[in-house]
């Protein structure tokens, strides 16, 4: 028998069981080393868990990535989630999506904290300065990378047009625009439907590493099943989860509390990431920035960059926005600001995140009745054109900012132009990794303001 035989031999015979011990030290190993946001999250989970361990075949990790790609909220996370929950039933699921996120916070805790005390040093001053047009070329990056997936035909360019001016030029709140992309999306979808067929997420491969211990014949487990009794416990739960924090902070500081409005607005912040973070970016920033002011726009980009350089989900900035504005707003007093930080930030989190885990728990069941792939409807397909448009101006408010700091009458900033442009360069031409990017417009930017003084 040659070497040749053996491997195939080897390959068709289906891995040992997961341990929950076994599992819940990857998860937590995988919250340490998620970077590359979205895609590179993605292909960690799927090198790992399909290729490499075979927990779960190709087929099955497909199937439960396209419905994960039709939720609002974050997909890595929720597809960590989803897997978890499959192989060891509900406590699988919290634990894989807990530790998917908790090393994130963590970390941005601690960057928030020391952006506030240290942000005024030189040398910092002057790796944000780099770091900002760095940004500016990677929202504008993130509006090319889902346009050229999702603009398919005039129409959706038209949705995505108009979305943009919508927001740009008149001010429009993220969820109108996403409420009438939905129903320009469903009015289309039944007048012209081939207009509005481009989603689809990713295509099933078929492409076998092997038996996997989830395979794609493997019965779905029983507690995996679908049942109303199931479903009820769900939403009960998911309901008192979400009461009762709420209603405590508005028992003991009252509805006009910046942690009480925290925990409403990314509650409904957390119902609008059709498209990913980068699609309700702008919807944090008008409510964060301009109407509640926890932060000022320089901060907001501030922050996206550190949680582009962070593990975990990008929507995590919001833990950034979180302890900035528990701290700025001295919401516990002047005497605790970074404990105000601190408890802003976990309360952001719990509120943006929670939907994630019910969407997961309640629909895993549903998704399970039937391998069959799930197709984006003509109303998300509509939302992911609209999504370009609010993109595009986020990257439009962001270079404003970094462009002309002062305004349009104090001057063009001509640095941090060519800073921009180098990173555009890197990004779009030469396709390099966006950590790599940021680290490098952090030096030049640190090098110019030296240069400078």
């Amino acid at each position: 028998m040659n070497k040749i035989e053996v491997a195939a031999e080897v390959t068709d015979e289906a891995p040992p069981s997961v341990s929950f011990r076994e599992a819940f030290l990857f998860w937590l190993k995988l919250g340490f080393i998620s970077f590359g946001g979205p895609a590179g999250q993605i292909s960690i989970m799927h090198q790992e868990l399909v290729e490499n361990r075979r927990w779960i075949s190709e087929r099955r990790f497909l199937h439960a990535l396209n419905y994960c790609m039709l939720l609002p909220g974050p997909e890595a996370q929720q597809l960590a989630t989803y897997i978890g929950w499959l192989m060891h039933r509900t406590w699988g699921g919290i634990i894989a999506g807990v530790l998917f996120v908790f090393p994130s916070l963590l970390i941005l805790i601690t960057l928030s904290w020391l952006y506030i005390a240290f942000g005024h040093l030189p040398i910092v001053e002057g790796l944000f300065y780099g770091i900002k047009p760095a940004v500016t070329a990677i929202v504008l990056q993130a509006a090319h990378r889902i346009g050229s997936r999702a603009l398919k035909n005039n129409v959706l360019w038209a949705i995505a047009a108009v979305s943009f001016v919508a927001i740009f030029a008149l001010n429009v709140p993220f969820p109108l625009i996403v409420a009438m992309a939905a129903l320009v999306g469903y009015i289309g979808g039944k007048m012209s439907p081939s207009r509005f067929a481009v989603g689809g997420g990713h295509a099933g491969s078929q492409k076998s590493f092997g038996r996997a211990l989830i395979d794609d014949e493997t019965p779905t487990p029983l507690h995996a099943q679908f049942s109303w009794i199931g479903l009820l416990k769900i939403v009960l739960a998911g309901a008192l989860l979400w009461i009762i924090p709420m209603g405590g902070l508005t028992a003991m500081y009252g509805w006009e509390h910046i942690y009480t409005q925290m925990g409403w607005f990314f509650t409904k912040a957390a119902l609008m990431t059709f498209g990913g973070a980068y699609a309700v970016l702008p919807y944090v920033y008008q409510g964060a920035v301009g109407h509640f002011a926890w932060l000022t726009p320089t901060q907001m980009i501030d922050g996206l960059a550190l949680g582009e350089t962070t593990p975990g989900p990008l929507i995590m900035v919001v833990a950034f926005v979180g302890f900035v504005g528990g701290y700025v707003k001295a919401a516990l007093g002047p005497d605790h600001l970074f404990l105000a930080g601190a408890i802003a930030a976990t309360l952001v989190t719990w509120f943006t995140f929670l939907p994630s885990f019910l969407f997961i728990l309640a629909g895993g069941p549903l998704v399970e009745a039937t391998h069959q792939d799930i197709k984006f409807t003509a109303p998300l397909t509509a939302i992911t054109a609209a999504v370009v448009g609010v993109i595009l101006n986020l990257a439009t408010f962001f270079g404003f900012h970094v462009l002309w700091p002062k305004g349009w009458d104090q001057g063009f900033d001509w640095i941090s132009a060519l800073i921009a442009l180098a990173a555009v360069v890197a990004l779009f031409r030469f396709k390099r990794n966006v950590i790599h990017v940021i680290v490098v417009c952090a030096v030049l930017g640190l090098l110019a303001r030296v240069a400078i003084s």
